[in-house]
């Protein structure tokens, strides 16, 4: 079944009926969320080959092993962990009353908010909708998830699954245009995640605010590959090399940027361009590399490319197969020298065009970074903890890895989110628990306590205690 709904009013509804299936039953106990996420495992494992292929015709070209690897396995660990773990998240938790307060309780209760909004894109269509669902059915929610409009053979068969896995009024795919995601990002959600554009998350939050819905926004930006003086340059290259091709860039923390020493520009793009030949042999016609998603943008790639070669950069082909634009097929490649104004180094790429900005020293490359809005991924590469530390304590950023790209995603125990330009909020593992859940404060007073001799009149007992309070 695809829940398309093209009108106001169907979201409406279908919002109206989540609510009030949620409130039949507003604290599901720990196996109904079990049940839950073990009905959303499986079903995403016996039909992972199905998604894969649906992924793949969306893109035109997209491996199967790439979307198990950077999709399937990703959503089967965060359940998996949530799984081991949601239980304990669910427990309330004591809290210190303070000494005045005594002998009165204190605890912190998570309860869930009732509906969530969850907005997936087209780059990782699975991984990014069913990855932040999970967070949303642990803590015990409802849910409405808007599937992007680039990837309509994924996001039909989603509809279907999640149809045969769940009631309507529980969890519900909705599909349909950016009409049809406004009107979506405009309804009285509990809770609304989005993933997507920083210009499009200013939009969704406008919209949002009608409701006074809280949102989790998700973005991008230019997120930073430094390599160190004390870097191991060819595992760092590697690595960077890695993170820039999986999706051929079409990730939201793909490396957007490189700085390093200038005098290892040259080196940089000689291990560069080795390492492409290793991952993708035959770039031209290996299946194991990712086209463009749509002609609209590999059309701008191409444009941003040619913008910095008229402003007098150089384009360094990591390959010496062509760009194919009738497969969207788009060779990685390396610029040089772009001037500061062009899009390459004002936009996110969002592709596998990869600027390489040398440095004389680090503090210049921290500079560099803390001149611009913060990223949401930052990659450090360097041995020497005193250059690790002075980059960590000196820049912001939604996450870092060192030594090494996009891995932190990866980590069960890390959340996941932006800052600044980049985002608002977090998820996965805990922390997505937590930012679908009321942490409700409880105080408990007991039978014998000491509130009487705080009231009305004041007289002298009074101004006793409240010196002493004060003076303690």
């Amino acid at each position: 079944m695809n829940n398309d709904l093209p009108d106001d009013a169907a979201l409406g509804d279908l919002l109206h009926a989540q609510r009030a299936a949620f409130l039949r039953t507003p604290y599901p106990d720990w196996p109904q969320r079990a049940a839950h996420l073990k009905a959303l495992r499986a079903m995403l494992l016996d039909h992972r080959d199905a998604l894969a292929a649906a992924v793949d015709a969306d893109f035109g070209q997209r491996a199967k092993a790439e979307v198990l690897l950077s999709e399937v396995w990703l959503i089967k660990n965060e359940i998996d962990a949530a799984l081991r773990h949601g239980k304990r998240w669910m427990r309330a938790r004591r809290r210190a009353t303070g000494i005045w307060l005594r002998p009165a309780r204190a605890k912190v209760m998570p309860q869930p908010l009732g509906v969530v909004g969850i907005v997936a894109p087209w780059n990782y269509p699975l991984l990014l909708s069913v990855g932040p669902l999970v967070c949303a059915l642990a803590a015990g929610n409802c849910a409405m998830v808007k599937m992007p409009e680039l990837a309509p053979r994924t996001s039909a068969l989603f509809a279907r699954l999640i149809a045969q896995t769940f009631a309507r009024d529980h969890v519900s795919v909705v599909t349909g245009d950016a009409a049809v995601g406004a009107a979506f990002c405009g309804l009285a959600f509990d809770h609304l995640l989005f993933t997507g554009s920083t210009a499009v998350g200013r939009e969704v939050m406008r919209a949002a605010a009608g409701n006074l819905t809280p949102v989790t926004l998700e973005l991008g930006g230019k997120s930073p590959a430094i390599i160190g003086p004390h870097a191991r340059f060819d595992a760092a290259v590697d690595s960077i090399v890695a993170g820039k091709t999986l999706n051929a860039g079409q990730t939201c923390i793909a490396p957007d940027y490189v700085l390093l020493p200038r005098e290892r520009v040259a080196a940089f793009i000689e291990r560069a361009r080795a390492r492409v030949a290793k991952l993708y042999p035959d770039l031209g016609g290996n299946r194991d590399y990712t086209s463009i998603v749509a002609e609209r943008h590999y059309a701008r790639l191409m444009r941003m490319a040619d913008e910095a070669v008229r402003a007098g950069a150089q384009l360094h082909p990591l390959s010496d197969a062509p760009n194919d634009a009738a497969r969207r097929v788009f060779v990685p490649c390396v610029i040089t020298n772009a001037p500061e104004h062009t899009s390459a180094m004002r936009e996110e790429i969002f592709g596998p065009l990869l600027p390489l900005v040398p440095y004389d020293t680090l503090d210049e490359a921290i500079r560099y970074v803390n001149g611009r809005e913060r990223p949401l991924a930052l990659y450090l590469f360097d041995d020497d903890r005193s250059n690790v530390e002075r980059v960590l304590r000196h820049t912001v950023s939604g996450g870092v890895s060192v030594n090494e790209t996009l891995l932190h995603i990866a980590c069960e125990g890390l959340p996941f989110g932006g800052v600044g330009a980049s985002g608002m909020g977090a998820y996965h593992g805990y922390e997505g628990f937590v930012t679908f859940s009321k942490l409700k404060p409880v105080f408990v007073q007991t039978r014998v306590n000491a509130r009487s001799l705080l009231l009305p009149p004041y007289g002298l007992r009074f101004r006793a205690i409240i010196a002493t309070m004060l003076k303690l």
